[in-house]
């Protein structure tokens, strides 16, 4: 198991998002995304999509691209205080280091939030060890050519 500290620079592979701080949280299940506009909509021929934004427009990693995914899910997530919502669910990889991970987020408004990620156990059980008094433990993932 790799050593991970309790902030990494991950890369979001398929939904092409370079390089963002990302917390380690294992008090959460499952990892959650900064998103805003997040909004379902029905074709005429009654396919649905899930519509959202990546981070907002005053990260300097934002990308004025809407993604449109056909295969999502809904989740319900009690945080920290005890409140439960639902949220919209996708899969998808992530970089963490020098590997990939396919894994699970669900999409939130984290914008008052320090981190526009949050690495669930879901993702870290059985691969890394999370040392909290660290961060930027591992090494940088390498980009794609």
């Amino acid at each position: 198991m790799e050593i991970i500290g309790r902030v990494e620079e991950v890369g979001l592979t398929d939904l092409g998002v370079p390089l963002i701080d990302a917390k380690t949280d294992t008090g959460a299940y499952t990892s959650s995304l900064h998103c805003h506009n997040i909004r379902v909509i029905e074709e005429e021929e009654g396919k649905q999509y899930l519509c959202f934004s990546i981070l907002d427009p005053t990260h300097e990693n934002y990308q004025e691209k809407e993604y449109r995914l056909e295969e999502f899910s809904q989740a319900k997530v009690r945080s920290s205080n005890g409140v439960a919502q639902t949220r919209y669910k996708i899969r998808t990889r992530i970089r963490i280091g020098r590997s990939d991970y396919k894994t699970d987020f669900t999409l939130t408004d984290r914008k008052n939030m320090r981190y526009p990620i949050l690495l669930g156990r879901k993702l870290l059980s059985k691969r890394f060890l999370v040392d909290c008094a660290h961060k930027y433990l591992l090494p940088l993932p390498k980009k794609k050519k």
